[in-house]
């Protein structure tokens, strides 16, 4: 069998040796060609050199406490991987097509933050390809060490991840679920700080029906289970939050719970009709499938030539906002009159190092609030108005936002946000010839 350090190590030549031939005056910009992406702005065409990292996707070894892998191994296969060696990533984000690169370029997050804080969090060490075709190790305290708090959040900008050394924690076979409601948001907050203040489970997060209506859910590992349920095919797991106080699955079940209807976005593709859902078929439902089909409507426009017949006006508000737990409730109340897009996902954050210099927060407890949805109304407003006010309220909460959809910032104010003075040494350091975009172009223009 070969040894998977030196294919890696084949493949990692055979990238460089295509990204310094592709170099050119007139060749663009550096993107990557692979199969899948869970960003969600729509980017200006224009000419890129295209290096196909598609091939990136194998783990190279799971020892004790951390797992080795290429940047676009999806966690699908990292974790089925990880679960072999009784193991799992330390933090697993929610959809099967993620990708480990993905995650520490931007920001990823599950129940297990409370503890474990974002993905970048679990980063060891990681191998980034620069756009001059030099490949640095970046370890916390190494010479490159600028470089490893400066990737988190930089979204390509400054390089690209082959390589990522990441913490695993030891699993059990399942997890046990317990629903505990609430129905005021100052209420819910509360209890929510005290479970993350006496550590009682090893998975917390929630779930959002209303204002009236809202669930903590705690998962606790577990040597047996006197049932399992399985929520991969006819039932739905977040319809379950509300009708069930106790529950069990599967470890694996456990962390792919939302991929199978893309947390509730399932419904906009008709998913959760009992007849189209067999029509899909069990292998079809999840979010690979969705993420398809919703980059076909982007590109024909379905959804928006019916709504124009209607007479209706949308905005796509997908948004992860990030907000101090002691200004969660305001956010709560903010958005239950602002936007009103049910449910909505809760996931606490224990922030351990303010070092990430692009994605800066303070030492504490977050909570991120997560909302996917199209809002639509029969008034006109100017582009971008609910993500904006959405914007004007983390800001003003204290809160930091995602940058994996539409962004609205003025340059300075993003700047400030974002890293500022850090990110331009590190762009000067790292991409002094402009080999990919910078951020702000990136993310906020969609160049």
């Amino acid at each position: 069998m070969a040894d998977p350090a030196a294919l890696h190590a084949a493949k990692r030549e055979s990238l460089v040796e295509a990204l310094r031939q592709a170099r050119g005056p007139n060749e663009g910009p550096v993107a990557l060609a692979k199969d899948t992406s869970n960003l969600f702005r729509d980017r200006a065409a224009r000419t890129r050199r295209r290096l196909d990292v598609r091939g990136f996707n194998q783990v190279l070894s799971v020892r004790d406490g951390f797992v080795e892998a290429e940047g676009m191994i999806p966690y699908e296969d990292l974790t089925r991987e990880c679960l072999a060696h009784g193991v799992m990533p330390a933090v697993v984000p929610q959809l099967k097509t993620i990708t480990l690169g993905g995650a520490v370029a931007g920001v990823g997050i599950e129940s297990s933050s409370h503890r474990q804080g974002l993905v970048h969090d679990t980063m060891l060490e990681l191998d980034v390809l620069l756009g001059d075709g030099r490949v640095v190790r970046c370890t916390p305290d190494n010479a490159h060490a600028d470089l490893f708090f400066g990737f988190p959040n930089s979204y390509g900008t400054l390089g690209y991840a082959l390589r990522v050394k990441a913490k695993t924690l030891p699993v059990k076979p399942y997890v046990r679920l317990e629903h505990r409601a609430c129905s005021n948001g100052d209420e819910y907050f509360a209890q929510l700080k005290n479970l993350l203040n006496t550590g009682v489970a090893d998975f917390i997060d929630g779930t959002v029906f209303s204002p009236e209506k809202m669930f903590i859910t705690l998962g606790r590992f577990s040597d047996t289970a006197p049932y399992t349920s399985d929520y991969t095919y006819e039932n739905i797991y977040y319809r379950s939050i509300s009708e069930k106080r106790e529950d069990y699955l599967t470890v694996q079940d456990y962390l792919w719970r939302w991929d199978t209807d893309w947390f509730w976005c399932s419904k906009n593709v008709l998913a959760q009709n009992p007849l189209v859902r067999r029509i899909y078929g069990k292998k079809r439902l999840g979010s690979r499938t969705y993420t398809k089909i919703m980059r076909w409507n982007s590109r024909v426009g379905v959804t928006t030539k019916l709504e124009r017949l209607l007479g209706l006006h949308s905005e796509s508000v997908i948004q992860d906002v990030d907000i101090p737990i002691s200004r969660a409730a305001e956010f709560l109340d903010f958005y239950s009159k602002q936007i009103r897009l049910w449910p909505q996902w809760v996931c606490p954050i224990g922030v351990r190092d303010e070092k990430f210099a692009l994605y800066p927060v303070r030492r504490g407890w977050y909570v991120n609030f997560g909302f996917w949805d199209v809002k639509r109304t029969r008034e006109a407003h100017p582009p971008g108005h609910f993500n904006r006010l959405v914007e004007q309220k983390v800001s003003e909460l204290g809160g930091i936002k995602s940058l994996y959809s539409d962004s609205y910032f003025a340059e300075d104010d993003f700047h400030r946000r974002y890293g500022g003075a850090a990110y331009d040494a590190l762009k000067k350091k790292y991409d002094p010839a402009g080999a990919f975009p910078r951020l702000y172009d990136k993310c906020v223009l969609k160049a």
